[in-house]
């Protein structure tokens, strides 16, 4: 407590108890108020990447948006989520897709660049959805996850005018330069570009 300070006047509690008392809705938005209701996909819950994980730009007006590329995390969501948001660890995506339920998280915006791909020009111009998981355990891959996942796809497609078929619809492992093989063999990739087209 800083003892040099005057204590508060009675009118400066008054105002401070009246603000206290109004509704919370027609205070203006803080700052994290205001993020969390710019996501780019109306359904998914706003959970920022640091940072220093991504590139900030204006895209597609710097970089033309063509592709997105899967992920499976080889982590749980929780630990995905903690690894965005910290700075040491230089990587993020722009969502993440919980198994268990299919519930989305954003973590970049998309007119930023996410660091997924391992590849900068792939970065520029790609969307990158991490979804929850191990490559080996196809019970991660869940009919929740495909389904959230595909709307999510077809939205980003839409968006973009990007073709909905294998070859701008891609795996980790089909970046060049890569040593990923997410998200794996046990990827049902007929199953999942299907419910990209027809959701």
């Amino acid at each position: 407590m800083d003892r040099d300070r005057p204590p508060p006047t009675r009118r400066h509690l008054l105002k401070g108890a009246a603000l206290a008392a109004v509704p919370r809705a027609v205070l203006p938005a803080t700052r994290a108020d205001a993020e969390a209701e710019t996501v780019d996909y109306p359904t998914a819950e706003w959970q920022p990447a640091t940072g220093s994980n991504y590139t900030a730009s204006g895209r597609p007006g710097t970089y033309a948006i063509d592709r997105v590329i899967i992920h499976v995390t080889q982590e749980t969501y929780a630990d995905t989520l903690a690894i965005f948001q910290n700075p040491r660890k230089a990587v993020s995506a722009h969502y993440l897709v919980r198994s268990a339920d299919g519930h989305i998280a954003q973590c970049v915006r998309e007119a930023n660049i996410a660091w997924h791909a391992g590849n900068w020009d792939y970065n520029t111009r790609s969307i990158g959805i991490e979804h929850e998981g191990w490559v080996d355990r196809p019970a991660y891959f869940t009919d929740a996850l495909y389904e959230q996942s595909a709307r999510l796809t077809a939205a980003v497609c839409d968006t973009y005018g990007i073709p909905k078929d294998r070859e701008h619809i891609i795996g980790h492992y089909q970046v060049p330069g890569t040593d990923h093989i997410d998200p794996g063999p046990d990827w049902d990739w007929v199953r999942y570009v299907r419910l990209v087209n027809f959701t």
